[in-house]
């Protein structure tokens, strides 16, 4: 292999971003963790959905890089890792490709994992609808004429399709049915995404403003968005205390381990110039969280 085709498959691997790939999973387990609480859970639903996620995370990476790209984000300024079409290793032509790609690949993924899982056409088409809702809503937070990133609305989809979407629905593709319960963890885990995403707006604050990309951070401030950092973090943990105590599963409030964790991110995010190593930590934290909570239920319940 040459040198250029190296450089283009590190460059694609660098669109993927492997690292995001973790927190997307992140609701699917917690989804079919709730499920075997009532013992509910069915393998091939947990293995589907968790594809069907990969592949919409891929795409929502994807399309970030290309919509950033031509929104004028990815400049010089930007702080973080070097996207790929700002490389220019991967032209704007080749990232579009790939977007449709993944687009299709996540629609045929998520139309299997319905057929497994519902033999309902009411409920197939209700989940239909909320899969390509879950594929436009990766597609149009940085592309399109009026990317809704920009406009500081990616804070409420993270918390929507990360936690609420993505939790709840993961439960009733495993048990054909909601229990109210579920809407805290659900809520916790929406929280904890949503903090990942500020921590990377944060970061990101001095090239998205020049941009005229007005996430939350930039719209608040730096000050505020730290603090605002915090009460997501804490917010996320009282959640889980809610549940616990609401069903009396003390094994739920096994979380809490990783809670030092979580604490050691705000304040790195608070106190340090380098803020992009403290995206990856709150992500591995939050899958960390929702593993341990996954250990409580399986050793304590």
């Amino acid at each position: 292999m040459d040198i250029t085709a190296q450089s283009k498959n590190k460059a694609w691997l660098l669109a993927i971003r492997l690292r995001t790939l973790p927190l997307a999973l992140s609701s699917i387990l917690m989804g079919s963790f709730l499920a075997a609480f009532q013992n509910a859970f069915r393998l091939e639903i947990l293995l589907l959905a968790s594809v069907t996620t990969i592949f919409l995370q891929i795409l929502s990476n994807l399309a970030n890089d290309y919509g950033d790209t031509i929104h004028g984000a990815d400049s010089p300024d930007r702080q973080g890792p070097t996207r790929a079409v700002q490389s220019g290793v991967i032209s704007l032509a080749e990232m579009k490709k790939a977007v449709i790609l993944f687009a299709i690949l996540s629609l045929v993924s998520g139309i299997l994992l319905l057929f497994f899982a519902l033999q309902d056409w009411k409920l197939f088409l209700v989940f239909l609808g909320l899969g390509i809702a879950a594929i436009i809503a990766a597609i149009t937070y940085t592309s399109g004429k009026k990317p809704y990133g920009y406009a500081g609305l990616g804070d409420i989809s993270v918390f929507l399709f990360f936690g609420l979407v993505g939790v709840i629905g993961t439960y009733f593709l495993h048990t054909l049915s909601f229990d109210w319960s579920i809407l805290l963890p659900a809520i916790s885990l929406g929280l904890f995404s949503t903090t990942v995403l500020n921590i990377n707006n944060i970061r990101d604050i001095d090239s998205d403003t020049k941009a005229g990309k007005k996430s939350i951070p930039v719209r608040i401030g730096k000050k505020k968005a730290i603090l605002y950092n915090w009460v997501l973090i804490l917010a996320g943990n009282f959640a889980l205390l809610g549940f616990a105590y609401s069903q009396h599963a003390w094994w739920a409030l096994s979380p809490l381990i990783v809670l030092p964790f979580m604490i050691h991110v705000g304040f790195g995010v608070s106190k340090s110039k380098s803020i992009d190593p403290y995206l990856k930590k709150m992500a591995i934290a939050t899958l960390f969280w929702v593993v341990s909570f996954g250990l409580g239920l399986l050793i304590f319940s």
